[in-house]
C-alpha cells in the first residue's frame, strides 16, 4: 500500500485500491467477490442507500423503482424504458439521484447499485413477480368477469405488498368447487400460489388493477387546502392558548413543590400520579403527559435521585415563576423544540405489551426535533396568515414528500407535532404564528417581540364584587397577581380569572406578614370598582384574631433567676451579634447554636454553663472528627512468612474453579439469551430461582466492590436476602450481578 492514508488513497486512484485490495484477499486464500459485490462496495450497502432514500419524494422514488423493474441493477438500460413506466419528466429526478450516486452512467446507459433492490423491497413499486401465463391476455375483460368480493382482493393487493396470507392458499380447487374469493381467483390463475398461506399478485394484473405502475395521480402532489386568516388573528388565538398553557404549567409547578410525585422503579410518572395531574389541572392526560414532559425538559423538574426518588422543581422553577410572561413562554417552547423525545407514545404498549409512561425512557426520540421542524417548516413555507383546513391533508403532504421518513410512526407524528404546537401556542388556526416563524430561524429578540404583541396587555385593575369574588378582566400584572394569589383563591380561570376571598385566604396574606391596613390599601388601590363594606370587615375580623398566639424557633435559650445579669448581656455587644432576644423577664433566646452562644459569652467576659434536659451542667465541647476504623492485619515478625487460613484459601480456589469453569463452558457450551440482569431486577431474580429450583448452573457478570467484571457459572442453592448463594459456598451480591443466563450442556 502506498504511504499515504488508506482513505486518501481510495479517493485517489479508486481503481488501483481496490484491485490491490481484491488481490490482497485472494492471496489470504479468500474467495474473490463477484462484480455485483464489487459494484455495492462502490455504491453502497443497503443501510447507506436506505439512510440516501429517506428524504427523496415520491416521483424521485419511482423513478428508482422503475430502473429495478426494469433490471438497472444488473444491466445498463435506455432511459426511454424507464420513462415508459413513470410517463413523466425524469430530468429532475434523475439529477436527484445521481448526486446520491443512487443513479450512474449515461441515458443510453442507466445502472444503479444492487443494494437498491434490498434496501426498497422485494417488491419494487409494490408489485409482483411476472407471471408469463398472462402474458397477451387480455386482463381487463378478464377483470370484468369478477365479482365485487373478487375484485376487493385484487385492489387490496394491488396496493402493496402484493403478497397476502390466507389459509386458502393451500386449497387447490376447480372454480366450479371454489367458495371464497382467494379461491376463486387461484383457479382463475388470477393468484399465484407461493406456498400453503401465501399468495401473490402477478406484476400485469396488479399493473391492470392500478390503471399503469404508479397508478394515476400518484405520482401528483396532493394540494394542501388552507383558510386564508389575518395574521393578527392567528397570532392572538395561539397567544390565548400559550397563556393557557403556561398557566398549566405553573399550577403542576406549585403542586409538585408542595407533594412530588414519585419515580417508578423503571422511570417514569405512574398512571395514578398522571391522572391527580389531569383531574386537578382539568385537562385531559395527553396534555398532562406534554406539561410533564416539558417541565422536565426545560429543566424546571428533575428525578430526585434520592433513596426514594421523586419528581421534584429545580431551583430553576422559582426564576422562572418570577420571568415576565414572554419569556417564561419561550422557555418551553425552545424546550419543546429541542425535546428528543415523543410525548405521545406515552398512554401506548411496548414491544412487551406494557403500558409506556409519561417521563420513560421508552419515549425517548433523538430525530424527534427534526420531525417538528420539517412539519413547521411547511406550515411556515405558507402564506402569512394562513392555516391548513386538514391536519390529515397535511399528513399526505407530507408524506408524499417523504414516503420512507419515519417509519411507522411518520404519520403520527406529524399529528402529534401540530397537536401540541397548538396546545403551546405555536400554531394557532391550523398556521405557524409569527413569533414560530422567528423561532424557526433562531431570532429569539424578534421572537419575544412578536409574542409580547400577540399577548394582551395585562391588567392593573380588578373588579371587586359585593359576593366577595375580584374579577380579573385580562393577564394581570405580575406585581397584583402575586398580591391576588397570596389574598385570594383562584375560582374559574381562564381569559377572565374569578378569584373568591374568604377568611381562609385573609389568614394565609396575614401569616406572610401582610398587615390589615396594606391589605385595605391594596383593595382600594387596585379595584375599579367600590371596595365592598363587607371584604373590610372581613379583612378587619381576621386581623383582630390573628397572632393572639405566636410561635417560634430558637436554637438555644438563656436563663437566669438575677434579671440584672440579664440585661447586662443583652447592653453588651454580644447580644446583637448572636441576635439574642428577651422573651421573659428571666429567658432570653438566640437563633444560634448554644456552643457558639456559650463561646461568645465568655470571650465577652460572662462564664455560662451549659445544662441539659434535668437542669445539670453538661459539658458540650466538640470532639474530634473520627473515621470508621479498619481491621489491622495480623502482626507478623520480621521475615517470617505469610500463611494462607483456611477461609483464605477456599476463597481463592472457588474463584479459580468459577474462571475455568465459566472459561470451559464459553467453549464448549451454549448459553441461552439473557433472562435477566442489568436494570432488570425482576428478570434476574426469576431466572435465578428457577435454576435454583431446576438445580441449573447459571452463568453471570459480576462486578466487585473494586469495580472489577468477571464472569462466573454457578449452581445457585439459595436466592434471598439480597445475596445469591452457590453449591460451593460462594456468595454473590445481587446488586453486584450485572447479567445472568441459564447454561445449556
Amino acid at each position: 500500500m502506498p504511504a499515504t492514508s488508506l482513505a486518501d488513497w481510495l479517493r485517489a486512484e479508486p481503481d488501483a485500491a481496490l484491485a490491490e485490495l481484491l488481490r490482497t484477499r485472494r492471496d489470504l486464500s479468500t474467495p474473490p467477490p463477484s462484480d455485483s459485490t464489487v459494484l455495492a462496495t462502490r455504491a453502497g450497502t443497503p443501510g447507506s442507500v436506505a439512510r440516501a432514500c429517506e428524504d427523496l419524494d415520491t416521483v424521485t422514488l419511482a423513478v428508482l423503482e422503475a430502473c429495478l423493474l426494469t433490471g438497472a441493477d444488473r444491466d445498463p438500460v435506455p432511459v426511454e424504458d424507464v420513462t415508459k413506466l413513470v410517463g413523466a419528466d425524469l430530468a429532475a429526478p434523475l439529477t436527484r439521484l445521481r448526486a446520491r450516486a443512487l443513479v450512474w452512467g449515461t441515458d443510453d446507459a442507466l445502472r444503479v447499485p444492487p443494494a437498491v433492490r434490498e434496501a426498497l423491497g422485494p417488491f419494487p413499486a409494490g408489485l409482483g413477480t411476472p407471471s408469463p401465463a398472462l402474458a397477451g391476455e387480455d386482463l381487463e375483460a378478464r377483470l370484468a368477469e369478477l365479482s365485487d368480493d373478487e375484485r376487493g382482493v385484487l385492489n387490496a393487493l394491488a396496493a402493496g405488498p402484493p403478497i397476502g396470507r390466507t389459509r386458502d392458499a393451500g386449497i387447490d380447487l376447480t372454480l366450479k368447487k371454489a367458495e371464497t374469493p382467494v379461491q376463486k381467483l387461484l383457479a382463475r390463475g388470477l393468484l399465484l400460489r407461493r406456498d400453503d398461506q401465501t399468495v401473490e399478485l402477478p406484476m400485469e394484473l396488479g399493473v391492470a388493477v392500478r390503471g399503469g405502475v404508479f397508478g394515476p395521480g400518484t405520482l401528483t402532489e396532493p394540494e394542501l387546502p388552507v383558510h386564508p386568516h389575518r395574521a393578527s388573528t392567528l397570532d392572538e388565538a395561539a397567544a390565548g392558548e400559550a397563556m393557557e398553557f403556561l398557566r398549566h404549567t405553573e399550577s403542576l409547578l406549585r403542586g409538585w413543590s408542595a407533594a412530588p410525585p414519585p419515580v417508578l422503579k423503571s422511570g417514569g410518572l405512574g398512571v395514578r400520579e398522571l391522572k391527580k395531574l389531569a383531574k386537578d389541572l382539568e385537562i385531559d392526560e395527553t396534555q398532562a403527559t406534554l406539561l410533564a414532559e416539558l417541565a422536565v425538559g426545560a429543566g424546571l423538574v428533575a428525578d430526585s435521585e434520592a433513596s426514594v426518588p421523586e419528581w421534584v422543581p429545580t431551583t430553576l422553577t422559582d426564576s422562572w415563576l418570577a420571568s415576565p410572561t414572554a419569556q417564561r413562554w419561550m422557555t418551553l417552547a425552545q424546550a419543546w423544540l429541542e425535546l428528543p423525545r415523543l410525548p405521545g407514545l406515552a398512554g401506548g404498549r411496548d414491544a412487551k405489551d406494557k403500558p409506556v409512561a409519561p417521563l420513560s425512557e421508552e419515549l425517548r426520540r433523538p430525530l424527534a426535533p427534526v420531525a417538528r421542524r420539517r412539519v413547521l417548516a411547511t406550515l411556515a413555507a405558507l402564506p402569512e396568515g394562513a392555516g391548513v383546513k386538514s391536519v390529515d391533508e397535511l399528513v399526505a403532504v407530507l408524506a408524499w414528500r417523504a414516503p420512507r421518513r419515519g417509519g411507522r410512526l411518520r404519520d403520527e407524528t406529524v399529528r402529534w407535532t401540530v397537536a401540541e404546537a397548538s396546545a403551546l401556542g405555536l400554531v394557532g388556526l391550523g398556521g405557524v404564528t409569527t413569533a414560530t416563524r422567528a423561532l424557526l430561524a433562531d431570532d429569539r429578540p424578534a421572537a419575544v417581540e412578536a409574542i409580547l404583541d400577540a399577548l394582551p396587555a395585562p391588567v392593573d385593575k380588578v373588579l371587586l364584587q359585593a359576593d366577595l369574588t375580584v374579577v380579573a378582566p385580562g393577564p394581570l400584572e405580575p406585581e397584583l397577581a402575586t398580591e391576588m394569589d397570596a389574598v385570594a383563591d383562584i375560582e374559574s380561570a381562564g381569559h377572565a380569572t374569578v378569584y373568591r376571598i374568604t377568611e381562609g385566604s385573609v389568614r394565609r396574606a396575614l401569616d406572610t406578614g401582610r398587615t390589615a391596613d396594606e391589605l385595605h390599601a391594596l383593595f382600594r388601590a387596585k379595584s375599579a370598582t367600590p371596595v365592598p363594606q363587607g371584604l373590610s370587615y372581613l379583612v378587619d375580623d381576621v386581623a383582630r384574631r390573628h397572632g393572639r398566639l405566636r410561635g417560634g424557633v430558637a436554637a438555644s435559650f438563656l436563663r437566669c433567676d438575677d434579671e440584672a445579669l440579664l440585661a447586662e448581656v443583652l447592653a453588651h455587644p454580644i447580644a446583637a451579634e448572636h441576635d439574642l432576644r428577651l422573651i421573659a423577664p428571666t429567658v432570653v433566646i438566640s437563633p444560634d447554636p448554644l456552643h457558639e452562644v456559650l463561646t461568645g459569652l465568655r470571650g465577652a467576659g460572662f462564664a455560662p454553663a451549659a445544662e441539659g434536659p434535668d437542669g445539670r451542667v453538661v459539658d458540650i465541647r466538640p470532639g474530634g472528627r473520627r473515621l470508621p476504623a479498619k481491621a489491622r492485619a495480623p502482626r507478623r515478625n520480621p521475615g517470617e512468612q505469610a500463611v494462607l487460613t483456611e477461609d483464605q484459601a477456599e476463597r481463592i480456589v472457588s474463584n479459580l474453579r468459577a474462571g475455568d469453569a465459566a472459561t470451559a463452558r464459553r467453549r464448549g457450551s451454549t448459553v441461552k439469551a439473557p433472562g435477566g440482569g442489568g436494570a432488570d431486577t425482576s428478570a434476574t431474580l426469576e431466572l435465578l430461582s428457577r435454576a435454583t429450583l431446576e438445580r441449573r448452573e447459571v452463568w453471570i457478570g459480576f462486578v466487585d466492590s473494586r469495580g472489577t467484571a468477571s464472569q462466573r457459572v454457578v449452581r445457585p442453592i439459595r436466592v434471598g436476602g439480597g445475596i445469591l448463594e452457590g453449591d460451593n459456598n460462594e456468595r454473590y451480591s445481587l446488586h453486584r450481578i450485572t447479567s445472568a443466563a441459564l447454561v445449556e450442556d
